[in-house]
């Protein structure tokens, strides 16, 4: 055994953690570390080695750079809920897409990964080789035992977010309306565009529609003539979408952003409407 391995299995190792848990650090950073490390006789030389024999010993768990948090075997530690590690891994951060969806108790499918929401230009944490390929990117990102995916979009679409208790746990999500608009986006992220479909057809009755209207307005052209083409099609009045026909389009777009380029075009919401059944037409 090393003389670092010395370390982390004697008093001072010991020492870290139960400091860290009495504090409530359950998610920590290396500098939180730096602060507590002459408190319990660690050199801070030794910082970096010590935190990889901990997680090693599996006393803390490494979730990216600088970032760790405590095991769930470290006496008193709840489990981490993994909706709390995912606000921790990026800044801004929101827990949504099929998450978020199923969260919200519109989807029964239950998702295999996270999906978060950040803004472009936040540095986030990627796997090795993936910064040349971002298509490599949508294999996620695995820290404790999870697989996150995060979904980069501009500041200005950082939007549609409410707070919520996720356990012992208060975390930030997109909300329901928001939710189904980035359904409609990125269905792949959603299950797909029968998915999507059919959350906004559990939506439905309670389904805030100034609020997805005035938010889809904040998004692209697409977005709002797909969102006013489901929304007749449940039944809403032509009055009601009026904003939604009078965003300006240059041409159709497909309804499902997944399916294939054919199928009937509706005139009136510039959609070509490429679902299964209707793609031969």
């Amino acid at each position: 055994m090393s003389t670092t391995e010395r370390i982390i299995h004697s008093t001072a190792g010991i020492e870290l953690v139960r400091k860290l848990a009495e504090s409530g650090d359950r998610i920590f950073t290396l500098e939180r570390v730096r602060k507590i490390a002459p408190a319990v006789g660690l050199s801070t030389g030794y910082l970096r080695q010590a935190l990889h024999y901990l997680a090693r010993s599996g006393w803390v768990v490494r979730l990216r750079k600088g970032l760790y948090s405590l095991s769930s075997s470290v006496p008193g530690v709840s489990p981490l809920h993994e909706f709390e590690v995912g606000m921790a891994l990026v800044h801004p951060a929101a827990i949504s897409h099929w998450s978020a969806l199923h969260h919200h108790g519109l989807t029964e499918q239950l998702p295999r990964r996270v999906f978060v929401l950040t803004t472009t230009g936040i540095s986030i944490p990627r796997l090795i080789g993936t910064k040349k390929n971002k298509r490599k990117s949508d294999k996620g990102y695995p820290a404790g035992g999870t697989i996150y995916q995060f979904v980069q979009v501009k500041p200005e679409r950082f939007f549609g977010i409410e707070e919520t208790w996720v356990g012992e746990t208060r975390i930030k999500m997109t909300d329901p309306e928001r939710t189904l608009l980035d359904g409609l986006m990125m269905p792949r992220y959603c299950g797909d565009f029968a998915e999507v479909l059919h959350a906004f057809q559990v939506r439905g009755p309670e389904l805030d529609l100034d609020k997805i209207i005035r938010y889809s307005l904040k998004l692209d052209a697409a977005t709002g003539k797909r969102l006013g083409w489901i929304l007749e099609q449940q039944g809403i009045g032509l009055s009601r979408l009026q904003p939604l026909r009078a965003i300006p389009s240059k041409g159709y777009r497909v309804l499902d952003t997944i399916g294939p380029h054919r199928g009937p075009c509706n005139r009136r919401w510039m959609i070509q409407e490429n679902l299964p059944g209707k793609v031969g037409k």
